[in-house]
């Protein structure tokens, strides 16, 4: 994630989340609390952003009166349950209006699809015009860009090079009611926006450079009851003939069926995959899941559809598409980490995506580096390499590749388990030589002689540079996993090898990070310029890696000491609770009581104690803390279910972006294995799925 700012939460900019995001793998959309598209990516989820945290605003203009929708609007924003459309009513009671939108993705097509019913609050039949007023930046830059209106198509075009998109709509008509071209953040010029509070369009027809629009769409409003839908669309393609036959195909289909497919296209999509696996052999999986709160049944299949939309369709996992963090960093979370992406794929294995997280695994062999098996810090969804603030000099000055370790080991920890939930043979049998032995031969060679634990590298939060316990967590996981692949293609040196490297790790770890004063294992050794180590015992919720990757037993002492250690050092003991990442946090930090609240609280870090708290359970009873923990996080949630970073530690609003893709895997996650172990505990009966090689 990107660096620490050093600043306060309060002193930083406000953000808005993206309380609802829109998505099939090649063109997402995010929203805000407004119902203004903040972001607008293709072909890739993550890259081009076309809006990047402008405005593509929406308003109405009805008695001559103009309002967009804004504060002074009641809203309500949801999306339609089990789905990825949306379910937004905004009632403004100056205007005596209320507006009933649904926003779609088509599942098939690159197209976004906005309907509206307009209800009159008055009593009196009334006319009304309903504008949109798209910013762009293609490509991330206003250089070069064209807005025209084309006539043929009556629609506003936006190009640049082989990236156009093109904004129609249709009123009680069946048209535009009218449009306007303009220059905007340029020569003084504030922006075509501008031109819709009068309830007239200019009808510029065209403009080069830094340039937005606005269009129009007119609806009567009878005094009695609703109108018929009006629809505002945007398509998008390489080429003009693309965004017309798409608008055509549209046209013809009606934007209503286009909306109405998709809705049934996920509600189908989102019961496909746990229905499969998540209830034990002979039991309804709809029945299984009643066992938890409502509420973390209707989470759980939202974080899934939101987890869908921050994949692209040609593997890559993104961490999160919320531009506001550039507010305080010019850099943004519209990457691959490929850590971040073996965590939500184990997610998604386990509750039976696989088919998604293949392309995943495909994705990872692609960008594998040709001259060593270890990843860097982050990739774009294209495979470029992404940006970073690791240098390629090691503190001591001498060049080196700045490796994050844990990135690499737990792309075939979760590989291995991928085969374990699928038994895919021939598709994992692809990866073994291309990516699982060669990342896991990087990890055999990447060690200490001296020691026998892992070379330096960075750490899980990106911050710091030595040998961390969570890394050398994965890096055991990771062996032990290579030793059971290599075993299933009679790779039998590499086998025993990788077996045996596991095992020497192992035990290097609690000679040299466990803590005997302490009773608890370090976070990390931190490597002085004499050559030296020294244990550093700042409380981190990284060390959940203990049981997280199965190193140690759940009830070995040294587990469970560090475990009860740091789940009440990093709980955030006023306001809302929660668990911080580790002491001292200060990332976006609210507040200097780092006694009471050693950092704000972090979704995914209070998830992995419920899992701890789920590991670790003798009794269906105990299951009762971990399910409050996942309650917990319901809370934390947007209405729509968007679930953020980390949040206020006295109010549940979000102070980073939202959605974060890595939160809404560990909410999968913890779900996941709170109904895996009610099955133990309750029938004696293992998973029937996941055994080991």
């Amino acid at each position: 994630m990107p660096p620490n700012s050093g600043v306060l939460g309060k002193d930083l900019p406000s953000v808005m989340p993206r309380d609802l995001v829109l998505g099939n793998g090649n063109l997402l959309v995010c929203l805000d609390r407004n119902l203004f598209i903040r972001d607008l990516y293709w072909p890739y989820v993550g890259l081009y952003n076309h809006v990047s945290g402008r405005l593509v605003r929406f308003g109405i203009w009805v008695d001559g009166q103009f309002s967009w929708i804004d504060a002074s609007w009641d809203r309500d924003l949801r999306y339609t349950p089990e789905t990825l459309t949306t379910q937004c009513r905004l009632r403004n009671e100056r205007l005596r209006i209320t507006l009933l939108v649904s926003d779609a993705v088509d599942h098939r097509a690159d197209v976004f699809v906005r309907r509206i019913v307009l209800q009159d609050l008055s009593g009196r039949q009334r006319n009304a015009r309903l504008f949109l007023a798209p910013d762009t930046v293609i490509c991330e830059t206003d250089i070069g860009d064209t807005c025209y209106y084309d006539p043929f198509a009556d629609a506003v075009i936006h190009y640049k090079r082989d990236n156009y998109l093109l904004w129609g709509g249709a009123g009680e008509n069946g048209r535009l009611h009218g449009w306007a071209c303009g220059i905007k953040g340029f020569g003084g010029r504030e922006g075509t926006w501008r031109d819709c509070e009068d309830g007239t369009l200019s009808g510029n027809l065209v403009a080069q450079g830094s340039v937005d629009s606005a269009l129009s769409i007119s609806a009567t409003i009878p005094g009695d009851g609703a109108t018929h839908p009006c629809w505002f669309w945007l398509t998008v393609g390489k080429n003009r003939e693309t965004v017309l036959e798409l608008q055509r195909k549209m046209q013809e289909e009606t934007p209503a069926v286009a909306h109405r497919t998709t809705e049934q296209y996920w509600r189908s999509w989102v019961f496909q995959g746990p229905s499969a696996v998540i209830s034990p052999v002979g039991k309804n999986p709809e029945e299984w899941l009643d066992l938890l709160p409502k509420r973390v049944r209707i989470q759980f299949r939202r974080s899934l559809l939101l987890i869908r939309t921050q994949i692209d369709n040609r593997g890559a996992i993104l961490a999160a598409n919320d531009t506001d963090i550039m507010r305080t960093n010019r850099a943004h979370y519209s990457y691959l980490w490929p850590r971040d992406g073996a965590l939500v794929a184990h997610a998604l294995d386990g509750v039976g995506f696989g088919s998604l997280t293949r392309k995943f695994f495909r994705f990872c062999q692609t960008i594998l580096p040709p001259d060593r098996g270890a990843f860097l810090q982050k990739y774009g969804p294209d495979g470029s390499l992404g940006a970073t603030w690791h240098a390629f000099v090691a503190p001591n000055g001498q060049p080196e590749i700045p490796v994050q370790e844990d990135e690499t080991a737990l792309v075939i920890w979760a590989l291995a388990y991928h085969y374990e939930r699928h038994r895919d043979f021939e598709f994992v049998e692809e990866l073994y030589g291309g990516l699982a032995r060669r990342c896991a031969d990087f990890l055999l060679e990447y060690r200490s002689p001296e020691t026998g634990l892992p070379l330096p590298s960075w750490d899980l939060w990106e911050e710091r540079r030595g040998v961390h316990t969570f890394t050398v967590c994965a890096v055991i996981a990771a062996l032990r996993a290579a030793a059971r692949l290599a075993r299933l293609f009679g790779d039998e040196d590499r086998e025993i090898d990788y077996a045996n490297a596991a095992e020497e790790v192992l035990a290097a770890m609690t000679t040299h990070l466990w803590q005997p004063e302490q009773a608890r294992f370090a976070r990390r050794l931190e490597l002085l310029a004499d050559g030296s180590a020294v244990p550093d015992m700042n409380q981190d919720a990284s060390l959940h890696a203990l049981h997280l990757f199965d190193v140690l037993p759940t009830d070995h002492p040294m587990v469970v000491s560090t475990m009860e250690q740091i789940n009440d050092r990093l709980w955030v003991k006023a306001g809302i609770g929660g668990m911080a990442r580790y002491e001292g946090d200060y990332y976006a930090r609210i507040s200097n009581d780092l006694v009471s609240v050693p950092g704000n609280p972090w979704i995914l870090c209070t998830l992995w104690k419920a899992q701890w708290q789920i590991a670790s359970a003798k009794t269906i009873a105990d299951l009762q803390d971990p399910c409050d923990l996942l309650e917990w996080a319901n809370l934390c949630a947007l209405p729509s279910g968007v679930l953020p970073e980390q949040i206020h530690p006295f109010n549940f609003t979000p102070t980073t972006v939202a959605p974060l893709t890595w939160s809404h895997s560990e909410f999968v996650e913890t779900v996941y294995k709170w109904l895996k172990k009610y099955t133990e505990l309750s029938v004696g009966q293992p998973d029937p799925a996941g055994t080991e090689i």
